[in-house]
């Protein structure tokens, strides 16, 4: 693996600095001779909204390691740009590159909310707690627009459907009207993830999203309102921000947050190339000892797909993190699981009556 992107040429505001090539693609453009072209073969252009009405917006997760079984995407993409996310493959299924185009190509899914109350009015459906988002970010910048997410909010809100969401972008306030109308019926969990306390570190591995001491002030409010709210640090890179799960945990249960998880990195597909170009960019002095500590957490590779084992890793280095983690958790937060949240209060509301005849 090597750098992709020009000596020199650094795209400021985003996380992968180049487009890797999609996998289902046949073929791909290269820029092999550099004084044939009249502008720039790539450029960090402005983030493009794409329109998109799918035919079915509730996906059925089968992952026993990560504890929801539905997952609801109103966006696919994402523009606050984290190296790591794993979603990033997802977009090669819409045509798209994992790198900068998972950045900067937005899918908005404008009938989410029109398919989700189909959903729910279907005679044979169950309630079980719809996970906001699973893939990208629910409340990435696109949402100040669309207000989507909200609209869903109101929906389960209609409905009295269990919802969780996680994020960590702090236009959450906006909704936090709905929130606690939603927890005063024990109906709401929310998790708040943060990787880092350190303003550079957060720049350079999630480059437009929220800083942390934003995030703490969020769960703050959260707590304040009653919201069942946790942390997630997600995820921990040895050798980048390892270290930093006591500060976070501490500073999480001051704020009010009741749980913390955490997740340590593995780079799947696309994702470890386009990691590898960015580790060697931004870490050039220990980039070579982050991905000897990665590959040593999932048994010699960057990707494990092994349940469990793929979220917590094994062997010396993610023993060490797993015990820093479980004293600090335990030190400011007991040994309390996460929040739960209600599936018995269901109802169809009887002015959606006309929904059960489509």
């Amino acid at each position: 693996m090597t750098s992709h992107t020009n000596s020199g040429e650094y795209f400021k505001g985003r996380g992968a600095q180049f487009n890797p090539n999609n996998k289902f693609n046949e073929h791909q453009y290269a820029q092999e001779f550099v004084e044939g072209l009249d502008e720039p073969f790539l450029q960090s252009e402005k983030t493009v909204v794409i329109d998109s009405y799918p035919k079915s917006i509730i996906s059925k997760v089968n992952s026993p390691d990560i504890g929801f079984s539905q997952s609801l995407n109103p966006y696919q993409g994402c523009e606050h740009g984290c190296i790591y996310c794993y979603a990033r493959n997802s977009h090669e299924f819409w045509g798209y590159s994992a790198g900068l185009d998972f950045e900067r190509k937005i899918l908005v899914k404008h009938n989410a909310v029109e398919l989700l109350k189909q959903t729910l009015e279907k005679a044979n459906y169950r309630p079980q707690t719809i996970f906001l988002s699973g893939n990208t970010d629910c409340y990435q910048p696109v949402e100040r627009k669309y207000k989507i997410t909200r609209e869903l909010l109101k929906t389960m809100r209609e409905y009295k459907h269990p919802v969780s969401i996680i994020s960590k972008n702090v236009l959450m306030h906006r909704d936090l009207d709905i929130m606690q109308e939603l927890a005063s019926l024990g109906l709401i969990s929310v998790t708040v993830t943060i990787n880092s306390l350190q303003e550079e570190v957060r720049r350079k591995m999630e480059p437009r999203t929220a800083t942390a001491l934003a995030r703490l002030k969020l769960i703050e409010s959260l707590a304040k309102r009653n919201i069942p709210v946790s942390v997630l640090i997600a995820p921990i890179v040895p050798g980048i921000n390892s270290m930093e799960m006591p500060a976070i945990i501490q500073k999480a249960a001051n704020a009010g947050a009741v749980w913390a998880g955490y997740t340590i990195v593995r780079l799947n597909g696309a994702v470890a190339d386009i990691f590898h170009d960015w580790v060697y960019k931004n870490y050039p002095d220990r980039a070579s000892k982050i991905i000897h500590g990665i590959q040593e957490c999932h048994g010699g590779q960057l990707n494990d797909s092994a349940w469990g084992r793929r979220i917590a890793g094994e062997g010396r280095i993610a023993e060490g993190i797993k015990q820093l983690f479980k004293l600090a958790r335990n030190k400011h937060m007991g040994d309390l699981g996460p929040p739960v949240v209600r599936t018995d209060m269901f109802v169809r509301p009887e002015s959606s009556g006309q929904l059960r005849l489509f």
